[in-house]
């Protein structure tokens, strides 16, 4: 019998077709819950997050398999030394190093500085006081007369000890009255003529010995009513020669050494100071203290001009390098850390600014070796290729080859220029 189709579907029929399908994705619902229940106790976390896991250290291991091979090879040139003695001058008037002229440029430094500084006297001498005091001079001439002596004129005590007076001296004359004389007097300071405390005599009564054999030395005399006093001996020091030379030795020495240490102090430590390119010149010295001064001490004062000529290590270690690869074979390449340069200086003009210097240096030269082209052409070889192509391009120029692959499982070098490190070494 034919199937019946229905356009509209007729409500019995409806109902059971709705029916149907309500158990159906009931029953299926409840399936599904059952399955996936235990899932997500066991399984709904752990197990994308290992698979996930697993493929970026997949992904990671592949990187690294290709980008962490690379090749070191560490080569040792064969190393000539070559060793030169050369004389070249450094002269203030140069501005650069010239290996045909054999010149490098030099500096003019100056400095000057004053120093005073106490000494003590060494001259042994005596200190004698002189005593002194006032004495009455009198004038008992007759007929009555003024007498004058000039100063210095001497008087001499009745214990004899001789003194002078200071001054020049007028003794008024006498006053008569009838057969009364009255002296005139005057009073005169007198100082004993040599130091010492026997001068230190009592009041006493005095002559005057160059009135002896006259008339007059009986008639004018002295008299002093006051001990004298000030009388003394003792010993002290004094400058002598010898105090003024040794001083002047002694202050010359040390302001050397302090101005040639400031002079030092301005020139900075890239430049070369050369003991016999230092000149020093005492333009001022003395004291005001003569030979013979009595004293304990004495200053002594003194500038000096210190000059000197220096010159850069660095210019002295270009001319050496420049001369050195001037006479290097072709395809040969300088060394820099095996650079030695000694030198002295056999004449210097300090106020001319020249130093005649001795060279003697020498460096160690190399063959040539383009790291980045032989990188390049190691690429792809394994160890032993990389050995031999190395050998072959340099042969005896070498002294060892040691050629590192990294990591363990990698037997050739990389395609990659960049991952071929190429070390020279000189040890």
């Amino acid at each position: 019998m034919a199937k019946k189709i229905y356009d509209v579907v007729p409500p019995k029929t409806a109902k059971k077709i709705e029916k149907d399908i309500k158990e159906f994705f009931s029953e299926d619902k409840k399936k599904t819950k059952r399955r996936s229940k235990p899932k997500r106790e066991g399984r709904s976390i752990w197990f994308p997050v290992s698979i996930a896991g697993g493929v970026l250290i997949l992904i990671v291991g592949v990187y690294l398999f290709f980008k962490l091979p690379r090749v070191e090879v560490q080569i040792w040139p064969k190393v000539d030394v070559l060793s030169f003695q050369q004389t070249i001058e450094a002269n203030k008037s140069a501005d650069l190093t010239d290996i045909e002229e054999a010149l490098v440029p030099a500096k003019f430094f100056e400095t000057s500085k004053t120093l005073s500084e106490e000494f003590q006297a060494t001259g042994n001498a005596t200190n004698e006081g002189k005593a002194s005091g006032t004495i009455a001079v009198y004038n008992k001439s007759d007929p009555p007369t003024p007498i004058t002596f000039k100063a210095g004129t001497h008087f001499m005590s009745d214990s004899g000890m001789l003194f002078k007076a200071s001054e020049r001296i007028v003794i008024p004359a006498a006053k008569k009255s009838g057969s009364k004389i009255t002296p005139g007097s005057v009073k005169v300071k007198v100082e004993a003529v040599e130091g010492g405390d026997n001068y230190n005599i009592s009041s006493s009564d005095f002559s005057v010995p160059g009135l002896k054999g006259t008339a007059y030395y009986y008639n004018i005399y002295a008299s002093s009513d006051e001990p004298m006093t000030g009388g003394y001996t003792g010993k002290i020091k004094k400058v002598t020669d010898i105090d003024i030379q040794e001083a002047e030795d002694a202050l010359t020495k040390k302001l050397t050494s302090e101005a040639v240490a400031e002079l030092e102090n301005q020139i900075s430590s890239d430049y070369i100071l050369l003991e016999n390119a230092i000149s020093s010149e005492i333009t001022n010295s003395g004291t005001q203290t003569k030979s013979g001064t009595v004293t304990d001490n004495f200053v002594y004062e003194a500038t000096i001009k210190v000059s000197a000529l220096a010159f850069k290590k660095s210019d002295i270690d270009e001319f050496a390098k420049k001369y050195i690869i001037s006479q290097m074979l072709e395809g040969k390449t300088f060394l820099d850390s095996s650079l030695k340069v000694n030198y002295s200086a056999t004449a210097v003009d300090i106020s001319d600014g020249k130093a005649t210097l001795d060279l003697d240096f020498s460096s160690g030269v190399y063959q040539n070796i383009d790291k980045n082209s032989l990188a390049l052409s190691l690429t792809g070889k394994n160890l032993s290729q990389i050995k031999d192509t190395v050998s072959s391009r340099f042969g005896d120029q070498l002294s060892k080859v040691e050629v590192k692959l990294w990591p363990f499982w990698v037997t050739k070098s990389p395609k990659s220029q960049k991952a071929v490190n190429v070390i020279l070494k000189f040890e």
